[in-house]
């Protein structure tokens, strides 16, 4: 089974933008949609050309509301992610999948525990309004005015719920089967994704 997952542009939500409308939404209704990352769909094609005719047919949407389109197919790779491009090489026999290998984009893996940690707030919650509404305190408020205080930005404060998000990607080369540290800010884990050369910004 061939994995697609559609990561969308921080300025839209991907789930409502895709099934909102007639025909994105028949295109993906034979399938199980999954969340692995923040502001993301997720899906198991039978194959990489299914998965690349799957693509296609979302194009339209995918050029106006997807920042990555992240292939995993086992006969490449069970742990790494293919770019769109690289997976249409490959299915194309452009590139063979033993030349895939080299050119890297690593992304910091953030969990919701550790926005929490840091205290940042959710995504789509403004962070100079999180900020406003947690400088409050005892000593500035009284006790009512506080407790309309808490009850007014509960839910913009960080909790601990929810799928990691994909942060700051790395661009590396994998050096002798070695492939270089993340090393842009602290994250819980990481996610690699093959890129064609072209692709690759170092």
């Amino acid at each position: 089974m061939t994995r697609v997952c559609l990561v969308g542009d921080e300025d839209v939500t991907l789930r409502y933008e895709l099934l909102s409308r007639e025909t994105s939404r028949e295109a993906l209704s034979t399938y199980d949609l999954s969340q692995p990352f923040e502001n993301s769909i997720a899906l198991e094609t039978v194959s990489l050309g299914a998965a690349m005719a799957l693509c296609n047919d979302l194009q339209w949407y995918v050029v106006r509301f997807v920042e990555s389109v992240l292939v995993r197919e086992p006969s490449v790779s069970e742990r790494e992610w293919l770019s769109h491009r690289l997976a249409q090489a490959i299915r194309s026999d452009e590139l063979h999948p033993d030349e895939t290998d080299e050119y890297l984009k690593i992304y910091g893996l953030e969990t919701a525990e550790d926005r929490a940690t840091a205290n940042e707030p959710p995504a789509g919650v403004d962070p100079a309004l999180a900020a406003a509404s947690g400088s409050g305190s005892a000593e500035a408020t009284g006790d009512g005015d506080r407790a309309e205080s808490q009850g007014a930005t509960a839910d913009s404060a960080p909790t601990r719920e929810g799928p990691p998000r994909l942060v700051e990607p790395l661009y590396v080369r994998r050096t002798d089967g070695e492939i270089p540290e993340y090393d842009l800010r602290d994250v819980s884990d990481t996610v690699v994704v093959r890129l064609t050369e072209d692709e690759y910004a170092p």
